[in-house]
């Protein structure tokens, strides 16, 4: 089993069409905070996405998508996101109805705590000063709060710009850091993810728990391959698993090389 990190960009039509020569040896997956509109406007057209990987997952897996259809899923133990896995299955597939997920962020933290991190982040926020500030700042999805500084309606050239600052001023990084003072003990968990922004999340919920599912269909190896592995980053969890076999890569031509090397060796040097 494969599993990718959503790209931030569209996908190139080579490296899509690499992952369908790879889906005919194993099964891959595509695992993501965004939610599933994002995924699937990066990764296809509409609906396409979920026929072009056996596994699909949206905000940190707390969305799953299998063969084309929607899981229903307890929320009983952690969650996986933002990976490539791959091996050979040895067990049957566990069948499951299209259902709507029973938890949310929302309904686990209480609206008081909810809104105390709102209103903090919001705070927070008003006093940077930044080159540019656009709009859509606090993002509220089904498992996690994405903040961004800068602001989610930026354009590509303005991500780029804050990136580098951020770099260098370490915006994101404080700010995180100022929110765990703040909600110290409160079963909260921080990553952070691309060039613009961070996730908020309750503890366990990140992107292990796709995991779960995967464990249920049996896999013999589940490949991670992913850009933000180090401590911090969204990746860092899925990719220190020991049901992972981790992978760090840089970008998705990075992605293809290492998958031919481990499943098409063959023909890994060629270019």
């Amino acid at each position: 089993m494969l599993c990718f990190p959503a790209p931030l960009q569209k996908i190139d039509p080579e490296v899509a069409a690499f992952l369908q020569k790879l889906r005919r040896r194993v099964q891959i997956g595509v695992v993501g905070g965004s939610d599933y509109s994002k995924i699937a406007e990066q990764l296809g057209e509409g609906d396409e996405v979920i026929e072009k990987f056996d596994y699909v997952f949206a905000e940190n897996g707390t969305v799953q998508y299998k063969h084309g259809r929607l899981l229903s899923k307890q929320w009983n133990s952690p969650l996986v996101a933002s990976v490539l896995g791959g091996g050979e299955q040895r067990c049957a597939h566990h069948t499951q109805s299209p259902v709507s997920l029973a938890q949310t962020i929302q309904n686990h933290l209480g609206e008081e705590l909810l809104q105390d991190l709102i209103n903090f982040c919001l705070r927070y926020m008003a006093l940077l000063r930044l080159p540019k500030k656009r709009g859509t700042f606090i993002e509220f999805r089904n498992g996690m709060l994405n903040i961004s500084p800068i602001g989610r309606s930026c354009t590509l050239e303005e991500r780029i710009e804050f990136s580098e600052l951020d770099k260098k001023e370490k915006i994101r990084e404080k700010f995180v850091e100022a929110l765990k003072t703040e909600f110290a003990g409160k079963g909260l968990r921080f990553s952070r993810g691309g060039m613009i922004s961070f996730d908020v999340f309750p503890e366990g919920w990140d992107k292990r728990y796709c995991l779960d599912s995967l464990d249920q269909d049996c896999f013999d190896t589940i490949h991670f391959f992913g850009n933000e592995t180090s401590p911090g980053g969204n990746d860092f969890e899925i990719y220190t698993d020991p049901r992972t076999v981790g992978h760090s890569v840089v970008s998705p031509q990075d992605t293809v090389q290492r998958c031919r090397e481990i499943f098409f060796p063959e023909t890994a040097h060629e270019v």
